[in-house]
């Protein structure tokens, strides 16, 4: 896959303090850097990675993600995932990873959880 397809928004949410991201397309080997710097910029306290763009993940995309859960528990800060394609939700399912983050169905949810 080319990663001329892929690419990450980022915004404020609603709330202080939080920084949404929206990855589009699928997170693989190719697209898996950009994704990885993308997370690392963002340095807001609550962080929300919106998935409703992207159809599946590998194993690239996986590590990002844990690599980031871990960034953001030792610095304090809170990390959701939401809109998480049945296929992606597979993915951190098989790989036991799911239990690591916060899950929800939309953004709106996931600022309200998060404060």
């Amino acid at each position: 896959m080319s990663t001329d397809s892929f690419y990450v928004r980022a915004h404020a949410g609603s709330k202080e303090g939080v920084h949404i991201l929206i990855p589009k397309g699928a997170i693989s080997f190719q697209s898996g850097p950009a994704f990885r710097e993308a997370i690392e910029a963002a340095n807001a306290p609550r962080l929300i990675i919106d998935f409703t763009e992207v159809p599946s993940i590998d194993s690239v995309a996986v590590g990002v993600l844990v690599r980031a859960f871990v960034s953001c528990h030792k610095s304090g800060r809170r990390l959701a995932l939401v809109g998480l394609a049945h296929r992606v939700r597979n993915v951190l399912q098989l790989t036991g990873i799911d239990p690591l983050f916060e899950i929800y169905p939309t953004v709106a949810d996931a600022e309200t959880a998060l404060g």
